[in-house]
């Protein structure tokens, strides 16, 4: 009796590894999940510096002040009748 009920322990046993380490058991499961997190937070990253691309370019396609900005700024435009005035401060 006591054999018997080794044997079916190890028989229970035996069935339970594919379930908790073969393919697509357990840890396998938890591996992928571990995975799927970290590419959800890369992902998000990736959506957010998307986003203000996408606010840019609107911007850019709509509103003519921030291509005036960035002209004046990057490529130091200076409109008719206006007067560009450079201070250099003091250096000590």
């Amino acid at each position: 009796m006591k054999l018997l009920s080794l044997i079916f322990t190890a028989l229970i046993l035996l069935l339970q590894y594919p379930l908790w380490f073969g393919k697509g058991g357990w840890m396998s499961v938890i591996s992928l999940q571990k995975q799927i997190d970290q590419q959800v937070v890369i992902n998000n990253k990736i959506q957010n510096e998307n986003d203000v691309l996408k606010a840019v370019v609107y911007d850019l396609k709509h509103g003519s002040e921030v291509i005036e900005a960035k002209a004046r700024f990057d490529l130091g435009l200076i409109k008719p009748n206006e007067t560009f005035f450079l201070v250099i401060g003091n250096t000590n």
